[in-house]
């Protein structure tokens, strides 16, 4: 666990070396970086003009190596690594269980990647079909499989005017939330009853169907926009909230409060175990409806066993523990930091949005730090708190938790 959060802030200081070369400060390149690596997506960039193509490829680059992550990389790559490459691979891995696609572990890094290289490829092809420039193509593609954000256009998805792009790009969204090891059952091992029978995904489809629809009728209920443009933007939007990407088709910070309520919401919830996507997770809130549902019934019956299951399978009692710590920290954490952010900038709603964001590696907010806004108004004491936000999210939390225990730093000889 030490050396994956080692591993997440060496890299993000050293990623953030390049933009020392483009003026910006030493705080706002080692932002810019840990957003990128923890694929993010706020920038502290106030004009793109100025910077060049390789400034973007890098930016992008950087989300799409962080979105499966660092260490999985090395794993798949570095068989020296085996010994400890379990645990390493598991202290990285983002969701509440291990899962192995095959019996060892670097062949199952290598198959994620391989998900993770074939879909990105798969979009690029799409995206210059649609349209769209290769240099584009290829950033946004990184950026969209990592579930990052970060695009070359300053008004991201937006700037592009193309429909049949926004639409790629949210199928794209949409599968970079999902687990990559089912994808992997399902691409190459032909198990696609494994996808209809994952509560987990069945649950992730349906919030975002659900919630797209309502926030289509909540923009053209508010004559924001019309029906075709508000399916087109309530599914893209939607999908770029729910898996953390946080493109943007448009300027959602102009909606009227319901729309960003409903915006807001699934902010709170973020991708599948096993995703490119960080936040809470799908399992983890299917598991707090399930625990609900269980509490409720054992107040009618006191004497009752009822075990939580998910896929017909018992949740054992550590991973229920863990859960349920994971839950009450990441509350504590999304507090704390809004009330410092709050404080610090004299204003509640980048205390609140903005930690909401980076926490759940979001990137944009509403208001100053919307899609169209940035983080580099911001003071830098605030940038520092969103720093560590950004990394403890990336980390599941957990990591984190251990490291704040006494014992954790005490090595035998």
């Amino acid at each position: 666990m030490l050396i994956v959060s080692l591993a997440w802030v060496v890299t993000g200081a050293i990623g953030g070396i390049p933009y020392l070369f483009y003026d910006l400060g030493p705080i706002d390149a080692y932002f810019e970086s840990i957003s990128g690596f923890t694929t993010t997506g706020a920038t502290i960039l106030k004009d793109f003009a100025p910077y060049p193509k390789t400034f973007f490829f890098w930016r992008s680059l950087s989300q799409w190596l962080g979105g499966m992550g660092i260490i999985v990389l090395f794993v798949a790559v570095l068989p020296q690594f085996a010994v400890a490459g379990r645990q390493m691979f598991f202290a990285e891995a983002p969701g509440p269980t291990e899962e192995k696609v095959t019996p060892r572990i670097t062949h199952t890094a290598k198959a994620l990647w391989l998900v993770y290289i074939l879909l990105t490829v798969l979009e690029v092809i799409l995206l210059r079909v649609a349209g769209m420039p290769l240099f584009d193509a290829v950033c946004n593609a990184f950026s969209t499989l990592a579930a990052g954000g970060f695009s070359p256009h300053p008004q991201s998805i937006m700037g592009y005017q193309s429909a049949s792009a926004t639409w790629i790009i949210t199928l794209f969204m949409f599968l970079a939330g999902g687990n990559f090891a089912l994808q992997y059952r399902v691409l190459f091992q032909g198990k696609i009853r494994a996808l209809l029978h994952n509560e987990e995904f069945r649950l992730y489809a349906t919030i975002v169907v659900l919630m797209s629809l309502l926030l289509c009728a909540a923009l053209v209920v508010s004559g924001t926009a019309t029906f075709n443009d508000g399916l087109r933007d309530g599914f893209f939007q939607i999908a770029s909230i729910i898996t953390t990407t946080g493109f943007a088709s448009v300027d959602f910070g102009l909606w009227a409060v319901p729309a960003q309520t409903i915006l807001f919401t699934v902010m709170l919830i973020g991708g599948c175990a096993g995703s490119a996507g960080g936040g809470v997770k799908v399992v983890r809130v299917l598991f707090g409806l399930k625990y609900l549902k269980r509490e409720i019934a054992q107040v009618v019956h006191p004497k009752a066993v009822l075990p939580i299951k998910i896929d017909r399978v018992t949740v054992p009692d550590d991973i229920q523990r863990q859960i349920l710590g994971f839950l009450l920290f990441y509350i504590f954490l999304m507090t704390l930091s809004s009330l410092l952010v709050s404080i610090i900038e004299g204003d509640a709603a980048v205390g609140i949005v903005g930690t909401a964001a980076t926490i759940g590696n979001i990137g944009p907010g509403y208001g100053a730090i919307g899609p169209m806004g940035t983080f580099g108004n911001l003071t830098d004491l605030t940038k520092l708190i969103f720093i560590v936000d950004m990394v403890v999210g990336r980390l599941e939390l957990i990591p984190f938790l251990a490291m704040l225990h006494p014992d954790f730093w005490v090595f035998r000889r």
